[in-house]
């Protein structure tokens, strides 16, 4: 129960005086700031934590939302308030490049086409890494075929193996075929948080010794600096607009 809504940017009209008229967005974890995982700066990780929209904490889909000035991060002047909702999103995307080391000549594939296969994807690519997406829509491929990225239809998979494989299909069948499509001591990242149960064998990571890496909520500051210079494309992305008063029908 509760609003949902955990990607937004909206100005502060209470608040510490230095933010007061800021164009600002939120990171969505509310830690308890008292236990060890928070005094490590891992907040987002804290086992009493409220998460916006989410977890006891209600969210941005209304006119005003209330949360902790230190979640806050200013919006530069250059990012459009269109581009600026995205930055949650692509902090997760910009997570990965915390856990693992990428670089020039690491073959990459993403697999799922949605906004964060999207995102993660054109982050990744920052690296000098190759990077391929997999999915099974040709619109949304079309779009990420744009921003320099190889795209691959699903129904065109001719199964190969890659160095890194980013699971973001949001489908219990994600991690099969991620499994299938990662190298003997490659590392497979996992960004889909799928409640089913997985009947994947994970004899396969022993065997072939993968590195498995789980990869939810990131830093705001790269992936605010990225939309400022300009790094990431991301207002293709925006399907269609609705006012407040129209949010159950976008939903």
């Amino acid at each position: 129960q509760g609003v949902p809504g955990h990607e937004f940017v909206g100005e502060v009209s209470e608040g510490p005086s230095v933010l007061v008229g800021k164009r600002v967005v939120s990171e969505i974890n509310f830690g308890c700031g008292r236990c060890e995982l928070c005094a490590r700066d891992l907040a987002r990780h804290c086992p009493d934590r409220k998460v916006m929209g989410i977890l006891g904490a209600n969210g941005s889909f209304a006119e005003y939302l209330s949360v902790p000035a230190a979640n806050l991060h200013v919006v530069p002047d250059g990012v459009a308030d269109e581009e600026a909702v995205f930055t949650e999103p692509l902090a997760a995307a910009f997570e990965i490049l915390e856990q693992i080391q990428l670089g020039l000549g690491d073959d990459v594939i993403v697999l799922g086409d949605g906004k964060l296969g999207m995102l993660c994807a054109q982050v990744l690519k920052l690296t000098g890494a190759g990077v391929t997406v997999l999915g099974k829509h040709r619109q949304k491929l079309s779009l990420i075929k744009r921003t320099g990225v190889r795209t691959l239809l699903l129904d065109d998979w001719k199964p190969r193996l890659f160095d890194v494989v980013v699971e973001a299909t949001g489908s219990e069948s994600g991690l099969a075929l991620a499994l299938n499509a990662v190298r003997p001591r490659g590392t497979l990242v996992l960004k889909s948080t799928i409640a089913g149960d997985h009947n994947a064998s994970l004899a396969p990571l022993v065997i072939n010794e993968i590195t498995v890496v789980g990869s939810r909520c990131g830093l705001f500051p790269p992936a605010l600096e990225a939309l400022a210079q300009k790094k990431v494309t991301v207002t293709p992305m925006i399907e269609k607009v609705y006012p407040l008063a129209e949010g159950v029908e976008a939903v």
